[in-house]
């Protein structure tokens, strides 16, 4: 938010030779992150003057209009006599008066002026725009000052434009929705300097009456629980807005528009209401409050044709939606060029309401910022009264008698706060008085409970305020205040941050790096050492995304969980594996030119307890109890830690070496073996079968077995769902669940034998429907202990070993740690691995 001091001062008694630092540091001191503090003084330098234009001559021939202009600058150029510039902006005619920078003059951004020719004319000097100057992003035209601005030629143009000023830029947290406007900064500066405040929020107001400004019905008192409104009829179409208005919305970045909708954003950056101004004549019949139906249509004031949703807030008349509420008008009530007759809305909406329809339609306005930070809804009459006064004044009209106030608002609960809670929690001494002071200043009301208060120090139970209650009631401006810990929060800001000590817990010794974080680590350490990339994506899916994984109806990673608050309304849901996500990233590179990836993500998925019901509702005012973090945990979506892979394009690049290999479904599954030995689970624990599981491909898809429980899948994806991913064919994937994996255990150290190997190689011939893994397993069966090593390295099919056979070439490594093996030996073991292949799995010697 972009504020000026001086419309502060208005408000608030600043010190008159307050440093900007010292301002900027009380924000920083109050919670108020500043951005930056600019003294527009400071931003253009030169002479920068009120200039009179007095001729303008069109020039032709250029592929753009250009103005050839004799503008008076009084006596500021040295001469008296008329200056002549060339412009290209068009809003402007003989007698306006317009703001001018001479030669020598730097606006912002260090854009230098001087004189030249140009356009086949001398130009000596530039006519402003509010971009140029750096006011606001406005470049569609010059500057043009008002009537009511009593400059002449000459004179310097820094205070007419707000050039004069200093302008802060704040951050305003989610919490802190009061200090949207001047209102609450003013209050916020009151307490840090400690200086009388003028809330312009009491302000008398008209209450309403039993005739209503406009007939209205708001059928949803939930959504909105107070509705106010006001006509004012004869309104002069062609009111400007005067400039002094105008420059303070500039300046906040808001652009002006015309002179009701200005005056409605500048009430809503005086007082933080948000306001609405129709066209009463182009509205059909009475207005209608009520929740949209689902595939209405309304056109914005942005143009835009929206579908609206049942749970879109909209007003009505007699031919529909008219207004997206709390959020954006609609083109057809819109006020235009020639209204002259002004309906005022200032309402009350619900702020969860308003943030899921910002963020449902992309539309992040002013309005719905403020909106669902929380409003006052007690300031609704005093903002009408104010846009109404403002709107006579400027641009003439009578108001109307009759006021409409529709008010269901429900009075704030009081807040029970034992007295000595912010010692407690801070670990600073706050007398019972203090905080009662310092809760009151926020603008809370504040009734003894327990006990009675007392000024004496001395008194028993007062100095630490133990066995005193208090009951809060907070304003109505602060909706954040619900729990006694955000009224001990109140307490320790104002009274001073500084005054909390740091102090930093001692860790406890010989703790370091928990089993599951060593784990996670060495395979994120394993999998980067072998060429993946690590990516994070977002844990949000759509709902579509299992019917584009293939999964079946009863997948258990079907149902989600569904946040009530999404980011998106696109991706609403928690995903159940990493997959959907990580193929999200692999797509987006591919997008953006990258053919070759091999990517992995260490996260957690989601599962929900179906049937777990509700949490059990627990406040901050203590710690719950063991029987509250168990039932809270029952409902806790389980989260496990997944590890996934995927891979597309050639694993090993070609180039003048030769080929490359494009990666496959069987390095899939070698990255699965890569996690499982980097997770410490010896390779005999392990097991990979072939198996269906979606969204794999049938025939390359396969399951990893840790002591005979399935941790994981891997292979090639399902032609189907590459296809629905619009994925390149022979993608592959791996997916692990590292929190079902075994704890490591203790590896003793390896014997290292000093003999040599004896080297074997033998062939077996299976039917093509046996596993490999089988095979291998049944040969370290029968070798024994002689056994150190086997290693597949062929597979061959073909026509003279029958339909359905294949071989499988394995290599055999024999050693003995204690003396050099013997032909007989080796073969011997040689033979007895073979036969307890050809027993279980009817394996033959190839050849044999």
């Amino acid at each position: 938010m972009r504020v000026s001091v001086s419309w502060l001062r208005e408000y608030v008694d600043l010190p008159a030779d307050l440093p900007t630092g010292d301002l900027a540091q009380a924000l920083v001191d109050l919670g108020i992150e500043v951005e930056s503090v600019v003294d527009l003084a400071e931003t253009v330098t030169g002479q920068l003057v009120v200039g009179e234009v007095r001729e303008i001559e069109e020039l032709t021939g250029f592929k753009k209009p250009i103005r050839f202009c004799r503008v008076d600058v009084g006596a500021a150029n040295g001469t008296g006599e008329p200056q002549e510039i060339v412009c290209g902006a068009r809003n402007f005619a003989p007698g306006d008066r317009v703001v001018v920078i001479l030669p020598g003059g730097v606006l912002p951004g260090g854009f230098a002026i001087g004189a030249r020719k140009t356009y086949g004319h001398n130009s000596a000097g530039m006519i402003c725009s509010a971009k140029e100057l750096g006011l606001g992003d406005d470049h569609s035209g010059i500057i043009v000052l008002g009537s009511d601005v009593t400059a002449k030629p000459g004179d310097d143009a820094r205070p007419v434009v707000g050039l004069d000023d200093v302008v802060l830029d704040l951050e305003i947290t989610p919490d802190r929705g009061y200090a949207l406007s001047l209102r609450g900064l003013a209050r916020e500066l009151s307490h840090a300097f400690d200086v009388p405040l003028r809330d312009p929020a009491l302000a008398p107001a008209p209450g309403g009456t039993e005739t209503p400004a406009y007939p209205v019905e708001v059928r949803d008192t939930v959504g909105c629980d107070r509705f106010t409104a006001r006509l004012v009829r004869g309104v002069d179409p062609t009111a400007p807005t005067p400039s002094w208005m105008q420059q303070r919305l500039v300046t906040a970045g808001i652009r002006s528009i015309s002179l009701p909708v200005d005056i409605t954003n500048y009430v809503m950056l005086e007082l933080g209401q948000p306001m609405h101004a129709f066209d009463a004549d182009r509205i059909a019949g009475p207005l209608v409050v009520r929740r949209a139906d689902a595939g209405e249509k309304l056109t914005t004031l942005d143009g835009v044709n929206r579908v609206l949703t049942a749970d879109d807030m909209v007003i009505c008349d007699d031919t529909g939606p008219i207004s997206l509420a709390a959020v954006m008008g609609g083109e057809t009530s819109e006020v235009v060029a020639g209204t002259t007759t002004v309906l005022f809305e200032a309402a009350h909406w619900d702020p969860a309401m308003v943030g899921r329809t910002a963020r449902r339609h992309k539309l992040f306005s002013e309005a719905a910022k403020r909106w669902e930070r929380g409003v006052d809804p007690a300031v609704a009459l005093v903002a009408l009264e104010r846009a109404v006064r403002l709107l006579t004044e400027h641009g003439g009209g009578t108001p109307s008698a009759e006021i409409l106030d529709i008010d269901h608002v429900r009075p704030r609960t009081p807040i029970s706060l034992p007295a000595d809670l912010p010692t407690r929690r801070v670990g600073v001494e706050y007398p019972p008085a203090r905080v009662v002071a310092l809760l009151e200043r926020v603008g809370c009301t504040v009734a003894q409970g327990a006990d009675r208060l007392s000024e004496d120090p001395g008194a028993v139970g007062v100095a630490s305020g133990v066995g005193t209650v208090l009951s809060v009631t907070p304003p109505t401006w602060r909706p954040d205040l619900t729990d006694p810990a955000d009224l001990v929060e109140e307490v320790v800001r104002l009274d001073g941050y500084d005054r909390v000590p740091s102090v930093l817990p001692t860790a406890p010794p010989g703790r370091g790096l928990t089993p599951r974080q060593r784990r996670r680590r060495a395979v994120a350490g394993s999998l980067a050492e072998r060429g993946y990339v690590e990516v994070l994506a977002h844990p949000f899916v759509s709902p579509e995304l299992a019917d584009q994984l293939g999964l079946p109806a009863d997948d258990p990673r079907r149902p989600a969980v569904r946040l009530a608050n999404p980011l998106s309304e696109e991706e609403p849901l928690l995903r159940t594996t990493l997959l959907g996500p990580l193929l999200g990233i692999l797509k987006r590179n591919l997008g953006r030119g990258h053919r070759d990836l091999a990517l992995y993500e260490i996260g957690a998925v989601f599962h929900p307890r179906l049937g777990a019901g509700s949490p059990p509702a627990m406040g901050v005012d203590r710690r719950p109890t063991d029987e509250e973090f168990a039932a809270a945990d029952a409902v806790v979506p389980a989260q496990p830690v997944h590890v996934a892979v995927v891979l597309s394009g050639d694993l090993d690049p070609a180039g003048w070496w030769g080929a490359g290999r494009p990666a496959g479904w069987a390095d899939a599954i070698e990255a699965a073996r890569d996690v499982l030995a980097a997770a410490g689970i010896p390779d005999e624990r392990v097991e990979v079968r072939a198996a269906e599981y979606a969204p794999w491909h049938p025939g390359r898809c396969a399951e990893l077995r840790v002591d005979g429980s399935v941790v994981g899948h891997a292979g090639e994806l399902h032609p189907v769902v590459v296809a629905a991913l619009e994925l390149p064919r022979r993608t592959s994937a791996m997916e692990l669940n590292l929190d079902t994996l075994p704890p490591t255990p203790v590896t003793p150290a390896p014997t290292v034998s000093g003999f040599p190997p004896a080297l074997i190689d033998v062939a077996l011939v299976v039917d093509e429907s046996v596993p490999a893994e089988q095979v291998r397993r049944a040969l370290e069966a029968g070798a024994g202990e002689l056994l150190e090593d086997v290693r597949l390295f062929d597979v061959y099919s073909g026509a003279q070993l029958g339909a359905g056979r294949r071989s499988l070439a394995y290599k055999l490594t024999f050693r003995a740690p204690d003396r050099t093996l013997t032909v007989e030996e080796a073969v011997a073991a040689r033979d007895a691995a073979v036969a307890v292949a050809a027993e279980r799995l009817g394996a033959t010697l190839r050849g044999a």
